[in-house]
């Protein structure tokens, strides 16, 4: 299994950015960390292990680039506004840096994202801001109202980060095309979020699998089980 290891200066953030990137071909697909994780959390807990077969088989490419939620959701130091003015600048990293070079790397135009936990908001908010983009979106307990984060406060930004509000006005074309699915437990603390973010699908009729696994909680066994489930979705 190809594993390269990537470094570089974005000035869409103005720091340095870490990525991590495994397979030779086939779909890129964004997997994210989980809360203020770093680039080499998946590969340490097992993600990309259980994601082994399909990397070996050009099935997908998988990029796993650091988070700055440390510096946007999560820095209680800075103002709301800043904080999520903090995430537009990561979004914009991602479409400029990452997403273009996933595609030019795998010679497509669609990409896929996945996360488990807050990594399931990332993959989650991003492929339904670039519905054009993304054609899978596998999201493992992930949250998807990002308000608890600020402290009372709403912009534009807010509201365009903010799945459970900005998702129900969203009739871009290419929302009825991607594959979808809300991976949670039965005792998952965040299964109610994906309960009510499958109803918004469902109240647009957007086709997704809202996956409710028994007995399951909210942790890495749980994801490591799902992912390589979702993955043997992509055609």
């Amino acid at each position: 299994m190809r594993e390269e290891y990537h470094k570089w200066y974005s000035p869409s953030i103005g720091m340095d950015i870490e990525m991590l990137v495994f397979g030779h071909a086939g779909l890129p697909l964004i997997l994210f960390p989980t809360s203020r994780g770093k680039y080499y959390e998946n590969k340490d807990r097992g993600m990309i292990d259980a994601a082994q077969w399909f990397l070996n088989e050009g099935k997908v490419k998988i990029y796993c680039p650091d988070s700055i939620d440390a510096f946007s959701w999560y820095n209680r130091s800075v103002d709301p506004a800043t904080r999520v003015y903090n995430h537009t600048c990561y979004d914009r990293m991602l479409i400029t840096d990452v997403v273009s070079r996933a595609q030019n790397e795998c010679s497509t135009h669609f990409i896929a994202t996945a996360g488990a936990s807050f990594g399931g908001y990332h993959a989650v908010n991003f492929a339904f801001r670039y519905p054009g983009v993304v054609r899978y979106c596998f999201s493992m307990s992930g949250i998807f109202d990002i308000r608890r984060f600020m402290d009372g406060y709403y912009d534009d930004n807010v509201y365009y980060n903010n799945p459970v509000d900005f998702i129900p006005g969203n009739n871009d074309e290419n929302l009825w095309k991607m594959g979808i699915v809300l991976g949670t437990g039965e005792h998952d603390i965040c299964r109610g979020e994906n309960e009510q973010l499958s109803s918004i699908l469902d109240n647009k009729n957007i086709r997704h699998w809202l996956d409710v696994r028994p007995n399951a909680t909210h942790d890495w066994p749980l994801w490591k089980q799902l992912f390589p489930h979702y993955l043997s979705l992509i055609s």
